[in-house]
């Protein structure tokens, strides 16, 4: 019986070895790495991992799957020179791994990771399949992250509820919004704008939503689900009967209606939706919920009152469960939070790199209180809609943590956050950002820049050191008091003007760096390139830092156009036109050389979930609308959104901003000439390109470094 007993506990001991999420993401990395290594899992009341040695194997202890997951990345990075990334997650390990010659241990009392924005699910991840998602969840745990936003299948939910209430399935479409603009709809901005939806998007989003909550799950990974905050259709009171406020406008989009708490029928909807949400996705510990997001109208509405019963509805749903707040612009109303009780949200301090919230006397966005008596989170917002460019506050982000963390706002400060509008971009922020919790105090950006260049590339290089370092004390050297939202967009994205300089209509751009550092950043990378042939994330550094010095030399080109134009000369107008567009072209050869920065990735995305050549089209319409116009032309010219979304991309580049600029420069060149043509209407440009199904290679196309070197040449020696 004794050996029956010591079998089973063996056998068992086995079956959850073979099970754990840990041996499947070694294994994904690189075929035969959970041999290399002995995982050990430990109880502590705090997180914490610890590298260490057992013979010839790397020891890495933790008290979950996250943090060992996080300490394997450590290991990785610090080690053996493996940056796993959005632009590559495998990676080849050596035979004989390096050895941890002293046990290294790290630890935080930053219990939260957060992870998303809305937006980031429409502008990154609208087309995702699986094995992309498996690639993100994996990513997530190796840089600590424990609480993601996961809102996929959301739609299924509120599709089920409505059916509930007597709405038709046409009626549903006309509210739910389509795979590219989910997040604004969720955010309670807009209906039905991209649909309407076909019967099978709504099947394949929740079948991948439970195989993502199945593995985050397995992680330990404790995801955010959309909870219910008021939000029903424009029509509810009509169609219902219900007491509704509206909302008002948002970028010319009408709102979802709200419902008032003090109607007898919101706890009966939030039930019914809570219960669809538990059948489709299990319950939450944690829901996410932004009434009156962005300019929403509060009139009429009793907030206090509102705070309550969103609240009283997520507890009778789950009474250990959470409420997660976005704090953005005057969102979360304190009057709606005030007198609810501590632990029982957790607000998301989403500019805080640039606008905090949580008490920071110097921010635009001061809140004298911060967020009282709430948990909250320091965010990193870093991205809006996925522009491309190289952008950060990475001192900054570094100081403000540890003020934050030994002000008296500390008490109630629970961790960091990733609040990025869109990813995939930037990685050396985000890498920063995720290890801050791990560093129990402030340390020098210098030396942890030059770390990162051994953990990106795998060895050291002065030559990148300096560059790194170059271009961490300009482009990634933002100064605090700038709000900007994002990058310094590249002027070939700009619908042009007379005097163009932004791109989108809230970019809040001013310049502050200087452009020769970033091009004499490109110019060190280019000259140790051929050591680095073949190396991804080199590569993939190589080609966004030389665009960034092409899209300088852009701004600077524009600039002769503009005085070349206003004083009359036509000859040099015209070969300061030529040269742009010149630029342009070579700025979008330059990027087909990766598939990351290709408009074609992006419309394959589309495409590949369709399952029906109408289907295709709809999802690659999605596609194209968002990166250009965003919406129809009320919302992208009189609400603002057009090239809100824009991305210096292979493929647009030369089909569709070339376009725009062409038509601009002769329309001007025709008035030098003493004619009077008509002013370009550029939304009529611009739509057709919206419309049109044109294929768009999504694989690289020519050799990375002989191609960039050439191009550098001709645009820089």
């Amino acid at each position: 019986m004794k050996g029956i007993y010591i079998f089973c506990l063996l056998f068992l001991s086995f079956i959850m070895k073979a099970v754990s999420p840990i041996d499947g993401l070694l294994e994904r990395i690189d075929k035969g790495a959970s041999r290399k290594f002995i995982i050990e899992q430990i109880k502590s009341p705090v997180d914490f991992f610890e590298l260490d040695q057992k013979d010839n194997k790397i020891v890495i202890r933790g008290n979950n799957y996250v943090s060992i997951a996080t300490g394997i990345n450590w290991y990785l990075k610090y080690y053996v020179g493996i940056h796993l990334s959005w632009n590559g997650m495998q990676a080849k390990l050596p035979e004989v791994l390096p050895a941890v010659s002293k046990k290294e241990r790290h630890e935080t009392e930053m219990k939260y990771r957060y992870d998303f924005n809305y937006c980031t699910y429409s502008y990154t991840m609208a087309f995702w399949d699986w094995e992309r998602w498996e690639k993100e969840i994996d990513w997530m745990a190796l840089h600590g992250i424990n609480l993601p936003l996961a809102m996929v299948g959301t739609d299924g939910v509120w599709y089920n509820v409505l059916s509930k209430l007597g709405y038709s399935k046409d009626e549903i479409n006309e509210f739910v919004a389509g795979p590219g603009f989910q997040a604004w709809w969720l955010m309670n901005n807009l209906e039905g704008w991209g649909g309407p939806n076909p019967d099978s998007w709504y099947k394949q989003q929740i079948a991948l939503q439970q195989r993502i909550l199945k593995r985050m799950r397995e992680y330990g990974i404790e995801p955010v689900l959309p909870g219910y905050s008021g939000m029903v259709p424009h029509n509810a009171k009509e169609k219902l009967g219900l007491n509704v406020s509206d909302p008002g406008l948002w970028c010319d989009y009408r709102r979802p209606a709200f419902l008032l708490p003090t109607d007898p029928r919101f706890h009966e909807i939030a039930s019914l939706y809570y219960k669809e949400m538990n059948k489709l996705y299990g319950k939450s510990n944690f829901y996410s919920m932004d009434p009156f997001h962005e300019g929403g109208s509060v009139a009429g509405v009793n907030l206090d009152a509102a705070g309550k019963a969103i609240m009283q509805a997520m507890k009778k749903n789950n009474p250990k469960a959470v409420w997660v707040a976005q704090a953005w612009q005057a969102n979360p109303r304190s009057q709606m939070i005030e007198n609810l009780k501590a632990g029982d949200m957790i607000v998301l301090d989403l500019f805080a790199e640039s606008r905090p919230q949580w008490g920071d006397p110097q921010s635009t966005w001061y809140r004298k209180d911060g967020f009282g008596q709430h948990d909250w989170i320091y965010c990193m917002l870093l991205n809006y809609g996925g522009n491309v460019g190289l952008h950060g506050k990475m001192s900054h982000v570094i100081d403000e943590f540890y003020k934050a963390k030994g002000s008296p706002f500390g008490k109630t400060l629970k961790g960091v956050g990733m609040t990025m509008e869109g990813s995939e971009n930037n990685p050396v922020m985000f890498e920063l950002l995720t290890e801050l919790p791990w560093r129990a105090e402030k340390f020098d950006k210098d030396q942890w820049v030059k770390n990162y260049v051994f953990a990106r590339y795998g060895k050291t290089n002065k030559t990148i050191e300096d560059a790194w370092i170059l271009l961490s004390n300009s482009i990634y050297n933002c100064p605090p008091e700038n709000v900007q939202q994002g990058t310094h967009e590249s002027i070939f994205c700009a619908r042009p003007s007379e005097h163009p300089y932004q791109v989108s209509s809230w970019s809040e751009m001013k310049d502050y760096y200087d452009p020769e550092d970033v091009i004499h950043a490109a110019a060190m990378m280019v000259s140790v390139a051929d050591l680095f042939k073949g190396n991804n994330n080199f590569e993939y550094d190589l080609v966004d830092i030389v665009r960034q010095a092409i899209a300088e030399k852009g701004r600077r080109i524009e600039k002769v156009v503009e005085a070349a134009y206003i004083s009359g000369d036509k000859s040099l107008y015209k070969v300061a036109t030529d040269r742009f567009l010149t630029l342009l072209l070579l700025q979008d050869e330059l990027l087909g050389t990766r598939p990351e920065f290709k408009v074609g990735n992006w419309i394959q995305q589309a495409r590949s979930i369709g399952h029906t050549p109408e289907e295709k089209d709809l999802y690659e319409w999605n596609a194209r609308v968002q990166i250009t116009t965003w919406g129809n032309r009320n919302a992208a010219d009189d609400g603002g959104l057009r090239d809100y979304a824009h991305k210096e991309w292979n493929g647009i580049l030369k089909d569709f901003y070339y376009m725009r600029w062409k038509c601009w420069f002769d329309y001007q060149y025709q008035k030098l000439e003493g004619n009077n043509p008509e002013e370009p209407d550029f939304y009529v440009l611009e739509e057709p390109w919206t419309k049109d199904t044109s294929f768009y290679p999504a694989k690289s196309e020519g050799d990375c470094i002989s191609t960039v070197k050439r191009i550098f040449a001709k645009v820089f020696e």
